[in-house]
């Protein structure tokens, strides 16, 4: 098994980065979810009740700061982006706490399961995709450890999906039945919750072998 992918999402619910290699470290990979969308209210809100902003990409400049589509988050540009698709009084906001993570630091998925159901892995939204897994093996994994790279990573649970896998990444095209196959085919679950035991350098191409 290796490291067939790595994403980070600088800000969390837009669409990602691929990354070459990175060093993972105790609370996740550098950068991940730092920055959120918040509504007028002040509630952070995601692309499960906003589906468009998947249609935004981040990214992180050389520097380590946020990007929107090129241009730093706190940009004027960027703000009146995030207002027309979150609403008035919709903006970004910076938070590095460990709570920025829906539920762990690090999603993993393999290439096995994603296969079985034959979806666009951005779907899933992982931190790592793991490829030479053999089917459904991914769902044997909770409890386990892994050493990726030079990182050893705890495998906690089965991630529950949601509506914001029913969202193309490309088109933002919405299909229902995406979520449907899903609870039919996996119980509902795809990819671990994951967190890191150890730290260190993981790069693309890296072998994964459980403990």
């Amino acid at each position: 098994m290796r490291v067939a992918e790595l994403w980070r999402y600088p800000v969390k619910s837009l669409a990602g980065e691929q990354l070459d290699a990175v060093d993972i470290l105790l609370d996740g990979i550098p950068g991940d979810r730092v920055v959120q969308v918040h509504d007028a209210r002040g509630r952070i809100v995601t692309s499960r009740t906003i589906p468009g902003l998947l249609g935004l990409r981040a990214s992180t400049s050389p520097t380590g700061e946020p990007l929107v589509g090129g241009t730093p988050w706190t940009s004027p540009e960027v703000a009146k982006a995030i207002e027309t698709i979150a609403g008035p009084g919709a903006r970004l906001a910076r938070d590095d706490g460990p709570h920025r993570f829906d539920v762990l630091p690090l999603l993993v998925a393999t290439d096995g399961a994603i296969d079985a159901l034959g979806l666009d892995r951005r779907r899933f939204r992982p931190n790592i995709l793991v490829s030479g897994v053999d089917g459904l093996a991914e769902r044997e994994w909770p409890g386990r450890r892994a050493r990726i790279g030079e990182a050893i990573v705890a495998f906690e649970k089965l991630r529950g999906r949601c509506v914001m896998t029913t969202y193309d990444p490309d088109t933002l095209e919405h299909d229902p039945s995406v979520l449907r196959r899903i609870v039919q085919q996996m119980g509902g679950r795809l990819a671990l919750d994951s967190y890191v035991v150890q730290a260190g350098r993981v790069s693309v191409g890296d072998s994964v072998k459980l403990l």
